[in-house]
């Protein structure tokens, strides 16, 4: 498994192969196309410091608490070819946590803005006060 700067060992990577609930026929109760990779970002050798940090940071469903990345590959009818995309989708994974975010610039809300948040304030307070004064009656 290699990306463009990170080469990832076979060794690192676990696969298991399932069932799969997607396409196949007959062969779908029968077969175990599916694909279900496993990497360890939180203990791999092979990944650099900032982006085993920044992998982790993410907030994607895919990584577990201990930090393990798993990845279910069921798209396709073969296990070979679920094989590749999972490998695939996990240099995407990987490239994604290569890339470093810009640093936000710290903006003001203009005073115009800033007036007419506070008119459509006062507008919708007054229409309320509308109705408050109707329920009296």
């Amino acid at each position: 498994m290699t990306t463009p700067a990170i080469d990832i060992p076979e060794s690192e990577l676990t696969e298991r192969f399932v069932r799969s609930a997607g396409p196949g026929g007959q062969n779908v109760n029968k077969v175990a196309t599916a694909v279900e990779l496993r990497f360890d970002i939180a203990n791999s050798p092979s990944l650099p410091e900032p982006v085993r940090e920044r992998l982790l940071a993410r907030r994607d469903r895919r990584v577990t608490s201990e930090g393990v990345l798993v990845i279910n590959a069921q798209r396709f009818r073969t296990q070979e070819r679920n094989r590749q995309d999972a490998r695939e989708r996990l240099a995407a994974f990987i490239e994604a946590g290569r890339k470093v975010a810009p640093r936000r610039i710290a903006t003001r809300p203009t005073r115009a803005s800033r007036e007419r948040r506070l008119e459509a304030k006062q507008q919708r307070g007054n229409l309320k006060r509308g109705r408050a004064m109707r329920d009296w009656d």
